[in-house]
């Protein structure tokens, strides 16, 4: 038993009391499930009784409390059953081949799936971070309920991760939590889920922090108390008058989205108002509109602050209507209306449309249309064979900040922030994007180019002529995108090889030189943006030939190892294809006749804008890159590539590559950086530099 003075001592009387009570909230499920599960429950109370948790208690209390959390969501009696197995193949001596034959194949399955998704922080390396992140999505796409699983299972070690003896164990567990599970809730409609687990990892991650807004939001819950229920009453008085049935309740907001705000604000703790809000819950949907009206009525409404997502809903099948308004004592107010069964929705997400009534099978549900598994979906039929390039992907596609798009039907499209219509062109056909030549935003036509906003509907115009240019890879922000435009290049394109993130273009033919011989022309030139870090995967379609030598791939040198934003120069080398170096790189002196053997390199994200490479050097902090990024975008800059490691010593180190508008962006961006606490200092790697490729 650990010593620490936190243990928990749970004597046989208690435990004995949490199953009783475990059993009382089967009540709705039939007998023979009932049956089921309790068979479940004792088998695993069996085979785990000689473990003990961190925190000192029987290890049968973890599976309890995940089963526990999934009953609360009414989920079918197989996931129940799963999640109080869900341990046994990882942590007893017994193997699928029993645990099938006792419970079914299904179970089986479920418990096999949970028990291929390792602990992804185990020893800090991402490469095995990478394959576990593959592991969780592949048993998602085959069966929803895995995650289910693993999201409980991630709540209750959060919850009980005080008992945690390491620190670092610890940091590693919250910041695993906040990058992939919390945002992965999130991308499953599971809003009081993800809120729970972000609140939970910043607890860890910015413990000081963390109490600093819970003693703001316990201050100001207080102090605005007798407000908040003057605006309760007001709302239930008004609704009576009309005739329409409510409830009306006020909260807090997660902690975590007051950190968000602060951070991406530039606002301290003291300047964020919007710590409170109001939330309505109507019978119908008609009602939710005749409430909003009422509330219009009551106060003004604050312009620009209204969001339909009733009619217009989030991929993720979240519903509400949102509205702010100015009270009469001029304070502003966040306010949403839905209905019960929207507010189901909303807290459980997918997991809702799992809720136990009997007779109903798993058949008769279909999430695959949730936006979230077509995503993954689609990522695993990319046959993605690097896993760390593969979590690149889901972090990118999947797990990042999204904007929402429409089609001129309505349908709902999610797409990486700062996407082009290119990306939602590849994300509707690969034949639509292939042959795309415009769109329209709201009516009216805009390049194709342009990052899209939030909320626009979105056409694409397409012709039997367009085909796909070699810099649209310096515009598209998703993984399909990427993929879809170099299968094309590839097949199509002779003249050019794009990997490792570099284009190699063949060199205009001289009639002194014999050595390199062409089969195709370039692509016409197309106008020059900024971004994106991808792969070829049809290798064996490329066409560039130096003698004998074809289907050459592209190395970098590891003497000098340029990364993305360095100058690059490339060669053609016997036998390993070409390789790619620094200008400057001393070991280019002693290549023989490297002249003739000298081809045009350059970054796929080379663009007519400024970049700089940079070095981060600073103390341990969960949220550095995030920090990053947003000083990045606070000035217009785009991140083109960055990466950080934990030093021996416990700290950080790292190098990122941004490229920006102007000079004087990167002073601004480096301040923004230097404020950050930890930060002990930034340096340029190189001078900064215009890049310009025609």
């Amino acid at each position: 038993m650990s010593p620490i003075d936190n243990t928990l001592i749970l004597t046989r009387e208690k435990l004995d009391e949490a199953v009783h009570v475990f059993i009382k909230r089967l009540d709705i499920y039939s007998p023979a499930d009932r049956e089921k599960i309790i068979a479940a429950l004792e088998w695993a109370r069996m085979l785990h009784k000689e473990q003990k948790r961190d925190s000192g208690e029987p290890y049968i209390i973890h599976p309890l409390r995940v089963a526990e959390i999934l009953v609360e969501v009414k989920m079918d009696p197989t996931t129940i059953i799963g999640a109080l197995l869900h341990d046994v193949l990882e942590d007893t001596e017994v193997e699928k081949s029993e645990l099938s034959a006792k419970f079914g194949e299904e179970v089986g399955r479920l418990v096999d799936g949970v028990t291929k998704i390792d602990d992804m922080n185990v020893g800090g390396k991402s490469s095995r971070k990478a394959a576990s992140l593959r592991k969780m999505v592949w048993a998602m796409v085959d069966d929803i309920r895995v995650i289910f699983i693993k999201l409980a299972d991630k709540r209750h070690n959060m919850k009980t991760l005080q008992y945690v003896q390491e620190k670092e164990r610890q940091m590693r567990t919250a910041r695993e939590c906040l990058d992939i599970y919390a945002p992965m809730a999130g991308k499953l409609g599971m809003q009081a889920l993800q809120g729970e687990l972000e609140d939970l990892s910043l607890k860890y991650l910015k413990p000081e922090t963390y109490t600093q807004i819970q003693e703001h939001v316990i201050l100001q819950t207080e102090e605005r108390k007798q407000f908040l229920e003057k605006i309760q009453g007001d709302i239930l008085q008004a609704a009576e008058k009309a005739g329409i049935p409510v409830k009306v309740n006020y909260r807090a907001k997660h902690f975590y989205s007051i950190y968000r705000k602060m951070k991406d604000r530039g606002k301290d703790l003291r300047e964020i108002y919007d710590l409170l809000g109001i939330r309505i819950i109507c019978k119908n949907s008609v009602a939710c509109y005749t409430m909003l009206g009422v509330l219009h009525s009551l106060w003004a409404p604050v312009s620009g602050r209204f969001k339909d997502y009733i009619a217009r809903p989030k991929p993720n099948g979240y519903q509400s209507l949102h509205t702010a308004v100015i009270t009469d004592s001029g304070h502003v107010l966040e306010i949403q209306i839905r209905s019960q069964s929207m507010h189901e929705s909303a807290e459980y997400g997918i997991a809702a449309h799992w809720a136990y009534k009997e007779g109903k099978t798993p058949e008769q549900i279909h999430p695959e249309s949730l936006s979230v598994v077509r995503q993954l979906r689609t990522l695993r039929e990319e046959g993605y064979e690097d896993a760390k390039e593969f979590l690149e992907a889901i972090k990118r596609d999947v797990l990042r900040y999204s904007i929402i798009v429409y089609t001129p039907k309505g349908d709902p499209i999610e797409l990486p922030e700062g996407a082009t219509a290119i990306d939602m062109a590849y994300h509707i056909h690969s034949e639509v994007g292939n042959h795309c030549m415009g769109a329209k935003a709201n009516g009216s036509i805009i390049p194709l180019t342009r990052p899209l906003e939030n909320t626009q509907t979105i056409q694409i115009l397409t012709s039997p002529g367009a085909r796909p240019h070699v810099n649209w890879l310096k515009h598209v922000r998703s993984s399909r995108a990427r993929s879809k435009i170099r299968a094309w290049l590839n097949s199509n394109e002779s003249g050019i090889i794009i990997d490792r993130n570099i284009v190699a273009r063949r060199k205009q033919p001289r009639e002194e030189d014999k050595s390199i011989r062409k089969t195709d022309q370039l692509p016409e030139k197309e106008p020059t943006a900024a971004n994106t870090e991808t792969q070829v995967r049809d290798k064996s379609k490329v066409g560039i030939s130096i003698g004998s030598e074809r289907n050459l791939m592209i190395q970098i040198s590891k003497c000098c190892s340029p990364s993305p934003g360095d100058k690059i120069i490339g060669y053609i080398s016997r036998g390993r294809g070409i390789v790619v170096h620094k200008p400057d790189c001393p070991n280019l002196k002693g290549i023989t006749d490297f002249e003739e053997r000298r081809i045009d390199v350059e970054w796929e994200t080379a663009s007519s804008r400024f970049t700089q490479r940079f070095r981060i050097h600073s103390r341990y902090t969960s949220d550095l890159f995030s920090a990053i990024e947003g000083a990045i975008r606070k000035h217009r800059g785009h991140l083109i590539s960055g990466s950080l490691e934990e030093t021996e010593r416990g700290e950080l180190e790292g190098f990122f590559t941004v490229e920006m508008e102007s000079i004087d962006d990167f002073r601004k961006i480096s301040r923004s950086i230097r404020s950050v606490p930890e930060v002990l200092s930034i340096a340029k790697v190189q001078s900064l530099q215009n890049r310009s490729y025609s």
